[in-house]
Parts: C-alpha cells; sequence; structure tokens
C-alpha cells in the first residue's frame, strides 16, 4: 500500500515532466535579499514587477547561493556540484582565466540540450574561457585582474573563443567574459568577440575594451537581446520544441550605471536606480511571455548571485531607512547569512500555486536536480553529485523519501570568500572559522578576530541575524557538524552514491593568518 501511495502521489510530479516546460533562470548580480519588496516590508526600493512573480508564484526565503561572490555560485548553480571541490578554492576568476567547468561535466545546459531543448546564455559568463594569442596557446590570468598583463595585450581578437559557453552545452551565448568591472570589455557573441579591444577603457579598473563597448549599455542591451530571442523561439516553442535560457545578469553589480531614463529614480542613490531598471526589465520579460502566447508554458525563476554589496554605499541606504539584506548579519564576500541568503522567486502558472512562501531550506546548486526531475533526465552517478530537487516544493507535493535526489535538503554548505565554510543543519549553521570570512567585520586576520572563539555557532531559528554564539554551549553539535562537514568533503558529494573525488585536496579549516 505505501508503495501504491507513493505513486499516486508522484502522478502530478510526472506529469508535469512529461510536459517540457520552457525554462528561464535571471540570475542577478549582488542584489541583496532585501532589495526584493517582497522579502522586506521596510523596502525603500519599488520593484512591482519582481513582487508580482511573488504573487504569482513561490517565494522562498531561505534560499543561498554556494558562495558569498561570483564565480563559485556559477559553477554550483550550473553543475549542481559545490565549486569548492574544483581549483577555486577562495576569491573568483578573472576576465581572461581559463575554464573553470570541467570539458567531460554535464552542466544545465548540457542536460537539457539532451532532453530536446535550443540552449541560450546571456549576460556575465566569468566561470573561464580559452582567449587565443596571436602568438599560439591561451590567455590565463591566473584570476588576478587587477591590471593588464602583457600577455592580456596579446590576445587575437580575431580567432575563436575555445571553452566558453558554446562547449558546455549551450547553443548560442551573447554577454561578457566576467563581472563588468572585469576586462576585457567587449562583447562576446557565440565564439568570436564583437570587436577587437583596441582601446583602453576604465569602468572601476581600467584594460583592453572594445572602441564601441560601454558599461551603462550593458543591461539594457542584454534584456533586449533575450526579450528578442524569446519571441525567435515562441512559435518553435508553441510546437513542443522548448528552451532554456540562463541570463546571467551584470546589474547591479558595480559599476553601477542605471540608463539616463532611470538615474535619480529612486530618490535614494543610483544602487536603487539601478534595481529599479533591473526590476522594470523583468517587467518586459514578463509581458514578452504573455505577448507570444507561451507564459503559461514557461517556468521563470529569479534569483541572486550573493548578498548586496557594500560598494551599493550600504550606509547611505541604511540611512535612509533600506536594508539591502534585511535582517540578516554581512553582506557580499562573508560567510553570515547577508552573504549568501538570496532572494529566490520559481513561476510557473498553473503549476507552481500562487502566492506561496516557502520556509525550506534550498540551494541554487539543487537546480540542477529539480529540473532533471522536471524534464524526465536522470542524472548520472557523476552528474549533480550535490544536488537534490526540490520540484515536490515547488508543487507542493510530497516527496518520495527513498528516492536519492528528492528527499529534501538537511544540509547545506556555503563558503565565503576567503573559502571560511559554514555548514547548515535544519535550523543550525556552524562557522569554521572566528570571522566574517569576507569584507565584514570581523575581517580575517584583524585583531578583532584573533580575539574570538574558533568557531561559531548560531540557532537561525531564534537569532537569524547571528548575534549569539552559541558554540561554547553545544560543544557535541559543533563537534558532530564538523565531522559532518568532513565527511561531505571526502565522499566527493552530498548525495546517495559513489564516492567521487575532488579536483584538489580541500581544506576544511582555514588557518588564520595575522594581518
Amino acid at each position: 500500500m505505501r508503495c501504491l501511495a507513493i505513486l499516486i502521489s508522484l502522478i502530478p510530479l510526472c506529469a508535469a515532466a512529461a510536459e517540457k516546460p520552457n525554462i528561464i533562470i535571471v540570475l542577478a548580480d549582488d542584489l541583496g535579499f532585501g532589495d526584493v519588496g517582497a522579502n522586506n516590508p521596510e523596502s525603500q526600493i519599488a520593484t512591482p514587477h519582481l513582487d508580482r512573480l511573488a504573487r504569482e508564484g513561490m517565494r522562498f526565503t531561505d534560499a543561498h547561493s554556494s558562495s558569498s561572490v561570483c564565480t563559485p555560485t556559477r559553477y554550483s548553480l550550473l553543475t549542481g556540484r559545490y565549486h569548492w571541490r574544483t581549483r577555486l578554492q577562495n576569491g573568483v576568476l578573472g576576465g581572461f582565466s581559463r575554464p573553470l567547468i570541467a570539458p567531460e561535466r554535464t552542466t544545465l545546459a548540457g542536460l537539457l540540450h539532451q532532453a530536446g531543448y535550443h540552449t541560450a546564455c546571456f549576460g556575465k559568463w566569468h566561470l573561464g574561457m580559452h582567449w587565443p594569442l596571436k602568438s599560439g596557446g591561451f590567455a590565463d590570468d591566473h584570476g588576478k585582474f587587477g591590471s593588464p598583463t602583457p600577455e592580456s595585450q596579446a590576445i587575437d581578437y580575431s580567432a575563436p573563443i575555445k571553452d566558453g559557453p558554446l562547449d558546455r552545452g549551450f547553443d548560442t551565448f551573447y554577454g561578457i567574459s566576467a563581472s563588468l568591472d572585469m576586462f576585457p570589455f567587449v562583447w562576446i557573441h557565440d565564439r568570436h568577440s564583437t570587436e577587437a579591444a583596441t582601446a583602453t577603457k576604465t569602468f572601476l579598473r581600467t584594460g583592453p575594451a572594445g572602441p564601441s563597448f560601454e558599461a551603462i549599455d550593458v543591461q539594457s542591451s542584454l534584456m533586449d537581446r533575450l526579450l528578442s530571442h524569446v519571441a525567435d523561439r515562441a512559435p518553435q516553442a508553441r510546437l513542443g520544441q522548448p528552451f532554456f535560457a540562463y541570463v546571467a545578469l551584470a546589474s547591479p553589480h558595480t559599476p553601477i550605471v542605471p540608463s539616463p531614463a532611470w538615474q535619480g529614480r529612486s530618490r535614494l542613490n543610483a544602487y536603487a536606480d539601478f534595481v529599479m531598471q533591473l526590476d522594470a526589465d523583468i517587467g518586459r520579460l514578463l509581458e514578452t511571455l504573455t505577448t507570444h502566447n507561451i507564459d503559461q508554458e514557461t517556468l521563470l525563476i529569479f534569483t541572486s548571485d550573493n548578498g548586496c554589496s557594500p560598494e551599493a554605499r550600504l550606509q547611505e541606504l541604511q540611512t535612509a531607512g533600506h536594508q539591502p539584506n534585511h535582517i540578516y548579519r554581512g553582506h557580499k564576500a562573508d560567510i553570515y547569512e547577508g552573504g549568501h541568503r538570496i532572494p529566490f522567486l520559481a513561476r510557473w502558472p498553473g503549476h507552481i500555486p500562487a502566492d506561496r512562501v516557502n520556509h525550506s531550506l534550498i540551494g541554487q546548486i539543487d537546480l540542477m536536480a529539480t529540473i532533471a526531475e522536471i524534464t524526465g533526465q536522470p542524472l548520472a552517478t557523476q552528474t549533480g553529485e550535490d544536488s537534490i530537487s526540490f520540484l515536490p516544493t515547488l508543487l507542493d507535493k510530497p516527496a518520495d523519501p527513498d528516492h536519492p535526489h528528492t528527499s529534501g535538503r538537511k544540509q547545506l554548505v556555503s563558503q565565503s570568500i576567503n573559502g571560511t565554510f559554514a555548514l547548515r543543519d535544519g535550523s543550525w549553521k556552524l562557522i569554521l572559522g572566528p570571522g566574517s570570512g569576507g569584507w565584514s567585520r570581523p575581517q580575517p586576520g584583524s585583531r578583532e578576530e584573533t580575539d574570538l572563539p574558533e568557531f561559531q555557532l548560531y540557532d537561525l531559528k531564534t537569532d537569524p541575524s547571528e548575534k549569539m554564539n552559541l558554540a561554547a554551549d553545544h560543544p557535541e553539535r559543533v563537534a558532530r557538524m564538523k565531522a559532518a562537514m568532513e565527511s561531505l568533503v571526502t565522499r566527493g558529494r552530498s548525495t546517495p552514491g559513489p564516492e567521487l573525488a575532488n579536483d584538489v585536496p580541500v581544506t576544511v579549516i582555514k588557518p588564520v593568518r595575522p594581518r
């Protein structure tokens, strides 16, 4: 009888999988949890279109990126594997860095391509690619992006780029290689730059740029490309060939450059203006889906790669009554919740119940298993090894407790910019270090940090702002969670299945280095 009950409960999930909706994932850049009005009753930034997404779909309050900075989050989202299993143990890549995703690894785009989807990527890649040199070979800035190297000034912009999005499962790409403040400042279409970087420009950092490239044009250009693509793919989608669009925006990350039409609109600062422009573009996307009669057949997910950055001029916003990261401690780069607890909205009319608030623990890393289940694609043992489907949660259906990828998430690992780990276990969070691991106080290596206990333990159910370190009161829990973290590392996976190898040795507890 129990087996029959499980089969009956899964019928709606199977029906959903058979339909294969169009899938659009919009990943904002440095947008805080509290920048979405639906998440923050005290928000001072108007986000009517994101609030509409929340009303017409499901809003998650305990969703997380795997890292509090750019590159590692993107790796985990697209592979369903923790980024710290790769060579990237801290920091981010640069615009000329070599690829982070291994050629043999299945990405979310590759999985959907196998399922018959047309796959497109728009925006900020920031996962490395092989830029050809005029002398032969490829550039590699080793993640050092502060100033151009002689090698980066010898790029052959007329030659095809290798091991970029088109070699990681996407049929087409239009965007930039890394963050908007990282050179090269050029547009890339599929495998080629649209122009050579023969100029030098400064968008916070100074480096090689295309003569026509301007940072202020990027947000509108990306959205125009996306909306044109959706319009082009709509007829095929209505005939049964769905599409997947991964939209990695460069906003509201620095340089904070809202278009002239949005400058001053928030009456707060340029960051708030930029958020309002982003919100309006989500409205344009919703209108396009409706205009082309694919609104009901499209799963739209909106999220952010990490928390709001101090570059948003946080004190200025806070003085005006706006908390970009809401009640959560810290910000971008930190191991605290403000670094990696992110907005997460999901809308699929007729499938995801409308106006639902969900408090389940989920990670962006879970999109791989979730979308695999939606499209009926089984995951191989070496694919999405850290991904757990939350499709039953999305559809408000019971989960199958015996399915390795759909049993619900109980633990989740986060990491800061300097590599400090944190493990969630239910409402408990263990930080395997004494400070922020990032840019807020207590900063890594500071005198303030050296005087603190080795670990931090918080009960987020009663202390969501991480004010009371309970590590000394619960030594057994600290030991148990530390052992669990070590097991997640050594097993090479966090889902059931055969043990796998990490790409490099992983140090769980980072040494404290005085400044």
